[in-house]
């Protein structure tokens, strides 16, 4: 079984890298690929860059290369009062918070709805593990929403109001659409950096690099899981 793990940005790649074996490294599409082993898996892993297209790029290569499970690992800004910074969202499901819903549901990939359901197998092994995950910041299992700018006051109310998310970004939902037409199973892990108390670009760079350590142990929690599911 092959596990690939993309990730927005080099800072939320570096800490699985730094606990990989990698043992090639090759380019595609503009997009660099690590390849390896990691907690007993074959890994293949890299950063996409911000931007559903980019990271849906990065999604389809990751399966063309024959990843058998997709793991979309690193941060986001919490869009629900009660997340905190440093607290981790694990995906239930994702949806777009900036795409009508008719060209999801009346044309390709013709969903029931809006959103894209993380593997009931993933899951399982995600809330299995969870008592054990030990990190600053508390977990939460719930919707994740996408888009393609950094959520502000601006906007941020009708995104609650239709969608309420517990986190917001910019590629969650587009590896999920990606996943579910090629039906491999997918799940996001995204710890918070930034929310409507404590934002702007400073706070997320200033929470960046500990948010994504948090995020990487929280996927090292429930890739040791997976043995029992897959």
């Amino acid at each position: 079984m092959k596990i690939g793990i993309i990730c927005a940005g080099d800072d939320e790649l570096a800490p699985f890298l730094q606990d990989m074996e990698v043992t090639r490294t090759f380019e595609k599409a503009m997009l660099k690929f690590h390849e390896g082993k990691l907690y007993g898996f074959d890994v293949l892993a890299l950063f996409c860059g911000a931007c559903k297209v980019n990271a849906a790029i990065a999604a389809q290569l990751v399966i063309d290369f024959h990843a058998d499970i997709v793991i979309n690992a690193g941060t986001a800004g919490g869009i629900d009062p009660k997340l905190q910074i440093f607290d981790t969202v694990i995906s239930t499901e994702a949806a777009y918070h900036d795409v009508e819903a008719g060209i999801l549901t009346d044309f390709h990939p013709w969903l029931k709805s809006v959103y894209f359901e993380a593997d009931e197998k993933l899951l399982r092994c995600a809330k299995s593990a969870a008592p054990k995950i030990k990190t600053k910041g508390r977990l939460y299992f719930g919707r994740m929403v996408t888009g393609e700018a950094f959520i502000t006051d601006d906007g941020r109310q009708q995104i609650i109001d239709k969608f309420k998310p517990l986190s917001v970004d910019m590629e969650t939902a587009s590896i999920a659409h990606v996943c579910y037409v090629n039906k491999i199973p997918f799940i996001a892990i995204r710890t918070v950096t930034d929310t409507a108390e404590h934002s702007g670009s400073a706070t997320f760079e200033e929470n960046l690099k500990e948010s994504s350590n948090i995020a990487k142990e929280v996927t090292k929690a429930i890739m040791n899981n997976l043995a029992a599911e897959f």
